[in-house]
């Protein structure tokens, strides 16, 4: 689809509402149009926000979750939405570009339709007119950004703190980050980060003291005005990832620090105060109600695409809450509109990244060329043809995970697998082949080795128990991981509603109800155990790719699913999906 056929479609889709209405009427680009926010009120300040892009330099494919369900309080609320359900809250006409960037409904041919999203050449371009629309307007990241692909693996991050630096990153906090190890990350926010990228995290603290790791929060002056931006980075890192890798940190929520940082920076002038969270949108909802004189929580960990903020009250007024996506998919854009030296107003956008609309920033491009030139050959060697789409995103399941557990059970020979419910990972179309670069989109962490246990019945629905009440738990401050674990090889029944410890029913291997005493062949990866990390089974790349080769053409894949108890209705569960 060429670029005005693409305008467009969006304008029918919308009802014509500016600016996409005007696009087709004028003489510009349809991108420029499309992107155009107009000026913002007088007095304002703004804030650009993206979050999560975990080291995709290149535009992708990206389907989001056909499942996505909320529980407790959260249950049929945003972000737990997916579908028509999700378009509705979001006043989306399905089928549009809009609708394809945000949700999973009619992905293939939305994808051929309107072409791949991202890309940190396009995403600068769109950074540059927004900061030309308005001045000192500041670009806060949110995490998850010196991680994710085959090159920031093999340069530590390297690759990604280039690109930041060039995109002009103001200000950061972190989660995979820390996979890193904390020596390399001290390495970086001392030294590479050069002055130019602040991180701040408040919620990071030394074991012994208690001291501050990074900066709680900065102050930055826009237009005169003085806005606080507070980091948080994701509250169980040494839970979620290896506790050896930072052993002498400590972290968690700490809402009375978020509560100190909020009135130290109103007492030293602050007009307008951030947080910069990877907490989770949930956590985020949660914190919003109890902590008071925030404007605004920038969310990221769990990549919901929030088209319209959620306004939460508090003891001081309302706090709006909002989630950037994932994987360059998005920028957020903040205006605060002040009076008498207060927020009056807010206008929030979130912005599509189409690569198809936005030119490639020339500097950019060249830097992205340049980092990716030492590995081209090894990223573009073909491993296999895929016949389906493959894709990870989910609460259970994707057929990119259902591909890795049935690799790992052929190739260890194990009866059951177990992988990493990861939200990152691109997405394939069906006849695309399946690169080293696409297997390292989904596998690129510093402990990917794999394992082979034997594990009884009850150690395997103990696990299963574990990862769910992360993941269903209906408080949110303990919702500690990603999704839930892949299975393989094991059919299951779950219960999201039911209480701790009671989700898990029905399991069965071949048919039979697994035993609770016997013993069973399980094979994974991830493993957070210092020994595996450093022990010298294969890494999971290396079982796939193996895998992949001797096959060289692979079947569209049905990814295995549980039965779910008591959910129907939920809008948070596309049941075809």
């Amino acid at each position: 689809m060429d670029r005005r056929d693409f305008l467009a479609t969006l304008a029918i889709a919308a009802g014509g509402t500016l600016p996409l209405g005007r696009a087709l009427a004028s003489d510009k680009d349809p991108g420029e149009v499309l992107y155009d926010l107009g000026a913002a009120a007088p007095g304002s300040v703004s804030l650009m926000h993206f979050t999560d892009c975990h080291a995709q330099l290149l535009p992708i494919w990206f389907r989001e979750p056909s499942v996505n369900i909320g529980v407790g309080a959260q249950s049929g609320k945003v972000p737990h939405l997916v579908g028509e359900a999700l378009l509705r809250e979001s006043r989306i006409a399905r089928g549009s570009p809009a609708a394809y960037a945000l949700a999973c409904l009619d992905y293939v041919e939305s994808a051929k339709r309107f072409g791949k999203v991202g890309g940190f050449a396009h995403l600068a371009t769109l950074v540059q007119r927004v900061r030309a629309a308005r001045p000192g307007a500041l670009l806060l990241d949110g995490g998850d950004t010196w991680q994710g692909s085959a090159t920031a693996l093999w340069t530590e991050g390297r690759d990604m703190i280039a690109a930041c630096r060039q995109l002009g990153v103001d200000i950061m906090t972190g989660h995979w980050e820390f996979t890193l190890g904390a020596e390399r990350v001290r390495q970086i926010v001392d030294k590479e980060l050069d002055g130019r990228i602040e991180f701040v995290a408040q919620n990071v603290r030394t074991a012994d003291f208690g001291d501050a790791v990074f900066k709680p929060w900065v102050m930055r002056e826009i237009r005169g005005v003085p806005v606080a931006i507070i980091g948080q980075a994701f509250p169980y890192t040494p839970i979620a990832n290896p506790r050896w890798m930072v052993p002498d940190w400590t972290f968690g929520i700490l809402e009375s620090g978020v509560q100190d940082c909020v009135d130290a920076a109103r007492k030293a002038g602050a007009q307008v105060v951030v947080l910069l969270s990877h907490n989770g949108m949930d956590v985020d909802l949660k914190l919003a109600a109890r902590v008071h004189g925030l404007d605004a929580i920038l969310g990221g960990h769990t990549h919901d695409g929030v088209a319209r903020p959620v306004y939460v009250a508090n003891a001081g007024g309302r706090t709006l809450v909002s989630n950037a996506g994932s994987n360059g998919k998005f920028l957020g854009v903040i205006d605060f509109e002040l009076k008498s030296g207060r927020v009056h107003d807010i206008q929030y956008r979130l912005l599509p990244v189409f690569a198809d609309l936005l030119p490639a920033d020339p500097a950019m491009q060249a830097l992205i060329d340049k980092v990716r030139a030492p590995y081209a050959a090894r990223l573009g060697e073909p491993l296999a043809l895929s016949e389906g789409l493959l894709y990870r995103r989910g609460n259970f399941n994707g057929s990119f995970d259902q591909l890795i557990l049935d690799a790992l059970m052929q190739v260890r020979g194990a009866e059951i697998a177990f992988s990493p419910g990861f939200r990152w990972g691109t997405s394939l179309l069906p006849g695309e082949t399946i690169t080293r670069e696409h297997l390292m989109d989904q596998t690129a962490i510093s402990y990917p080795r794999t394992t082979l246990n034997n594990m009884t019945g009850t150690a395997i629905k103990a696990v299963l128990e574990d990862v769910c009440d992360n993941l269903f738990n209906s408080d949110p401050y303990y919702q500690q991981g990603g999704d839930m674990v892949r299975v393989g090889g094991l059919s299951y029944t779950c219960s999201p509603n039911a209480a701790s410890g009671q989700r898990i029913s029905d399991m069965r291997l071949g048919g039979k109800p697994l035993e609770a005493d016997r013993s069973y062949k399980v094979a994974g990866w991830a493993s957070v155990s210092e020994d595996v990390a450093h022990g010298d089974s294969p890494p999971v790349w290396d079982v796939v790719e193996a895998w992949l080769k001797a096959r060289k053409t692979i079947p569209a894949v049905v990814p295995e699913q549980p039965r779910l108890l008591g959910v129907d209705g939920n809008p948070g569960w596309l049941q075809q999906g």
